[in-house]
């Protein structure tokens, strides 16, 4: 018999182009908020650790350009770096662009009454539908966000 093992924390990471961008659609899909790291990148830029190449303004707040993140709106936060300590997607910027079919996706679960209207939300935020799938007693549509990471609404 092994010892338990204590829960681990994760973050779900996406590579993309543009992280500013897809974090604004994930945030929109799902409701959740965008990190603030203004706290972060104004430490970093009084210790001269980082440049003004490193960030951005987006509204009243700093952002990095090579990674955006958001977190579910009720979970804590490091008010120290603006960073989600719970439910979160971290968008990183990478030079080569996506290929093929993710291996790992979200599903979104909205239930059958709210599917097509969510699906039609979602449109309107960015995304495409790719399909739509109504077997093994599944009914979902496969979409893709704005840089064609695919993902399901249930």
């Amino acid at each position: 018999m092994t010892e338990a093992h204590a829960p681990v924390h994760w973050k779900l990471v996406v590579d993309c182009a543009d992280p500013l961008r897809l974090a604004d659609f994930w945030v929109g899909a799902l409701g959740y908020a965008v990190e603030d790291h203004s706290a972060l990148i104004d430490r970093l830029l009084g210790l001269g650790t980082i440049d003004d190449a490193q960030w951005t303004a987006v509204g009243e707040r700093k952002a990095w350009r090579h990674a955006a993140a958001v977190r579910h709106p009720e979970d804590p936060v490091d008010a120290s770096t603006g960073t989600g300590l719970g439910r979160r997607v971290l968008f990183l910027a990478v030079p080569e662009p996506k290929e093929g079919k993710n291996r790992l996706h979200l599903d979104l679960h909205v239930g059958p009454e709210r599917r097509d209207a969510e699906v039609e939300r979602l449109e309107g935020l960015g995304a495409r539908v790719l399909r739509e799938v109504n077997e093994y007693g599944s009914h979902h549509v496969t979409m893709a966000d704005p840089e064609g990471n695919e993902f399901c609404v249930q």
